[in-house]
């Protein structure tokens, strides 16, 4: 096969890994993954959905919270197939183009969530420290501006990247260390030079965490000196934890974790993308008044019909 010979191919098929040294196990393994999924896209698809459907909900805050519900799903379902696959039916084999197709969405979904979660850092720096401007400064056009700006960003900066993958070429065993196709994880099988990757991927990356992280810092600091924290602060500093920490440690791991066991590479690279959509919901639901109340009347019709 080609996938173990020393060939070298611009047209390589890649190896999903599962979990190392659980494979014979993988039929049980999947039963907490399916629970994780179908917690994650039950969670956010209910917050899309009484957002949408509750006009006392049509505010800035929670215009920004669908939006980080919808990123969450993109971010699930990019996924969710490749990984269950693996664990359902032993179906490891992608091809380049299908690994590109994947890394558009997982690295663009997450590209997005980066995005809104910086625009949700600056709703709460608006309503806090200038709250009689807050209508006027967060208007629904501007929302829907800073939304179309977070999509061509994200476009801007995806489509050269993986552009770049398509002149390399992969020999020896093209074996990925996760159940998903990662844009680190893709170039270190490459035998040609990918410098111009490795540089594209770096500018990406300061132009999205490295931009967006140090301005939710100052948002809270400015926050902070201005007034004491509000409870939807403390979800948001929850949304941004489980976001950034898991993408910080796994991107840790790849540069300087190499002699790290396996199954460390995957269970991280799985907690960086399951972690955010399963407990975002969880945190804004509990956190988020509006958005209690509004599910908790929703269960009250249920109940009276």
């Amino acid at each position: 096969m080609e996938i173990l010979g020393n060939s070298t191919s611009k047209f390589p098929t890649f190896l999903l890994t599962g979990i190392p040294g659980l494979e014979f196990a993988h039929a049980w393994v999947s039963i907490p993954f399916c629970c994780l999924y179908a917690t994650a896209l039950c969670g956010n698809s209910m917050i899309l959905f009484v957002i949408i459907t509750q006009q006392r909900l049509h505010e800035p805050m929670c215009y920004f919270l669908s939006m980080l519900a919808a990123a969450d799903l993109g971010l699930t379902v990019s996924t969710m197939s490749t990984t269950l696959g693996i664990l359902w039916f032993d179906a490891s084999e992608i091809s380049l183009d299908m690994c590109i197709i994947q890394m558009f969405f997982l690295h663009g979904f997450t590209f997005t969530e980066s995005g809104v979660l910086l625009a949700m850092a600056f709703d709460r720096y608006v309503a806090i420290c200038d709250p009689l401007r807050y209508t006027t400064i967060l208007t629904d056009y501007r929302i829907i501006q800073m939304g179309l700006l977070m999509v061509i960003r994200t476009v801007v900066l995806i489509v050269p990247l993986l552009l770049l993958l398509k002149p390399l070429n992969f020999c020896g065993g093209n074996v990925l260390s996760h159940s998903y196709c990662y844009h680190p994880d893709v170039i270190k099988l490459a035998c040609s030079d990918t410098r111009a990757n490795s540089i594209c991927g770096l500018i990406d990356l300061i132009l999205t965490t490295g931009v967006d992280t140090p301005c939710i810092v100052l948002s809270y600091i400015l926050i902070i000196h201005s007034v004491l924290i509000f409870s939807t602060c403390v979800s948001h500093i929850g949304a941004v934890s489980i976001f950034y920490i898991p993408m910080i440690n796994l991107s840790f791991v790849h540069r300087y974790g190499r002699s790290a066991p396996k199954v460390v590479h995957s269970m991280m690279a799985d907690m960086y993308l399951l972690f955010p959509p399963v407990l975002n919901p969880i945190i804004y639901s509990v956190k988020t008044k509006q958005i209690r109340k509004a599910m908790l009347s929703l269960h009250e019709i249920d109940r009276d019909n």
